[in-house]
């Protein structure tokens, strides 16, 4: 019975390609804008893991990574001071104004790191040596600093331009993960981090943190805040606490979800609409059946296998079309686009929801199917 089921679907090849269409560009649609909504949330956090430390701490009024509320310079004594934590460094972060040896500005996000032990700097150097920036007006950029700044041909190491009126020489080029504002990021130390941006009274913007072995980095945030009144985050924590802020402040989570939603209608409706017709045009032969000795439940089974059958061959055709389209459109960094199993999983599900939707509706039209219509 599997085998003419199957005959069946595939005999009415109009029928079958339209169901086909139908099922994989429902696929190909939640699957790329899935994708791309959450390449978007890991942009917007890139400002926590492009540092990668295990506990931030903050002002605990924070919202997200790019929202700065300056700390006073004791914050790192005092966070030093508490039980469980095995360094504690400070980390300015700012947004600041480049300018170029032609006239022209640029905003950048410059990162001002620890002299004595760079933590949070870049994992991969592109060129240079990361460590000289120690060196008097060092500078590094990462790869998008590059590519707003003029391109290769006009940023290499040993370019000197400025920040704030005060000289920066390029001394190395790293890679970072892209940030959801689109600012390259330039780092320096401390110190001169503090030197380039202009007189405040508070300029410390995180305090870095990492938990002693054996000590969780969850419970030495909790001790943190609860001993110095200050904001303690785990990346983990943070990273989410950036993207609720994206989600309930901008409309990335509203414009993305209706398209998805509007995806997975639309497959409905086809899938649905298409099935229903391939099972009427085909009451003769499913009444043949029945007078024969099928009962409805075989039919049934026949009808979900026919539904699953072109469900999973549409699944895996709209997955193939959006992850080319994932590494055609965003080969250079241009395009957020991040699969997940999560995402993959849930389509799927999604997918089989709709089959079985399509399924149900011929189903019902089979149970009422009189065995006689074959001899009429």
């Amino acid at each position: 019975m599997n085998f003419i089921a199957l005959k069946m679907l595939f005999g009415d090849r109009a029928k079958y390609l339209m169901l086909l269409a139908g099922l994989t560009f429902s696929t190909m649609l939640i699957v790329q804008q899935g994708s791309i909504f959450w390449g978007l949330m890991i942009w917007s956090q890139s400002g926590i893991s492009n540092i990668n430390v295990p506990i931030w701490v903050t002002d605990p009024n924070i919202n997200q990574v790019e929202e700065v509320i300056p700390l006073a310079d004791t914050a790192v004594t005092v966070v030093r001071s508490v039980p469980g934590v095995e360094w504690a460094v400070p980390l300015y972060k700012g947004l600041q104004r480049a300018k170029l040896a032609d006239g022209n500005y640029q905003q950048i996000s410059l990162v001002g790191l620890d002299a004595a032990t760079l933590i949070g700097r870049p994992a991969h150097t592109l060129a240079g040596r990361f460590e000289d920036i120690r060196a008097p007006d060092a500078v590094a950029l990462d790869q998008w600093a590059v590519e707003r700044l003029g391109g290769p041909e006009k940023i290499k190491l040993g370019t000197v331009f400025e920040i704030n009126d005060h000289r920066a020489k390029v001394v190395a080029i790293v890679s970072t993960q892209k940030s959801f504002q689109n600012i390259p990021f330039v780092y320096t130390t401390y110190e001169r981090a503090i030197t380039f941006t202009p007189p405040e009274r508070r300029k410390l913007s995180y305090v870095l943190v990492k938990p002693k072995q054996g000590v969780s980095a969850t419970v030495l945030a909790r001790r943190i805040t609860e001993e110095t009144g200050l904001g303690a985050f785990t990346a983990e924590e943070f990273g989410w606490k950036t993207i609720r802020w994206v989600l309930e402040n901008t409309g990335i989570g509203v414009n993305f979800g209706t398209t998805v939603f509007l995806g997975f209608l639309v497959g409905m409706a086809i899938a649905g609409q298409t099935f229903y017709l391939f099972t009427v045009e085909n009451l003769r032969q499913f009444g043949a059946l029945k007078a024969i000795g099928a009962n409805t439940g075989m039919l049934a089974r026949m009808i979900l296998l026919q539904s699953l059958t072109v469900g999973l061959i549409g699944y895996g055709i709209g997955i193939g079309l959006a992850t080319l389209f994932g590494l055609l459109a965003g080969r250079r960094g241009q395009l957020p686009f991040v699969e997940t199993w999560p995402l993959l999983m849930g389509v799927l599900i999604a997918l089989l929801g709709i089959c079985a939707f399509s399924s149900a509706i011929s189903i019902r039209k089979l149970a009422k199917l009189e065995p006689g219509i074959v001899f009429r």
